[in-house]
């Protein structure tokens, strides 16, 4: 069994009346997630904090501000045959600056949803989860 720990962002913008939330499609799975990635894997040392603002600049285009530290998140999965559970650390995170086009290969989609179709766009339990959760704050 191994353990892995990944960062990443919901991503809001717009007033009260007006919020819109970042998704992105995975180009491997196809599904709709919030974007995320392993922690230190392209730095040794790296903090939460700033592996989610890197996953999410590279994976959507977009750069984030972060409000505040959602609860984590675990699940399980199997790869080459190894049993592996996941937990992911989301931040709150509001808009900056960024073009959703110019997201890198690992996202074959990215788009900017109301707040009444996140929830039936997301494909996986886990990023539901989290999603309550920053709903409330927003």
């Amino acid at each position: 069994m191994q353990f892995e720990f990944s960062a990443g962002g919901i991503v809001y913008k717009g007033d009260a009346d007006n919020r819109m939330i970042l998704l992105a499609q995975h180009s491997g799975h196809h599904g709709w997630i919030f974007p995320k990635g392993h922690i230190g894997d392209k730095k040794k040392g790296e903090l939460k904090e700033d592996a989610a603002l890197r996953e999410v600049r590279e994976e959507t285009g977009v750069v984030g501000k972060i409000i505040q530290q959602l609860t984590p998140v675990s699940y399980w999965y199997v790869r080459e045959g190894e049993k592996i559970k996941k937990t992911v650390t989301y931040f709150l995170m509001m808009y900056l600056s960024g073009d959703i086009s110019d997201h890198d290969h690992e996202t074959e989609n990215v788009e900017w949803l109301v707040v009444d179709e996140v929830i039936k766009r997301l494909t996986y339990k886990s990023d539901k989860e989290a999603w309550k959760e920053a709903e409330k704050l927003i």
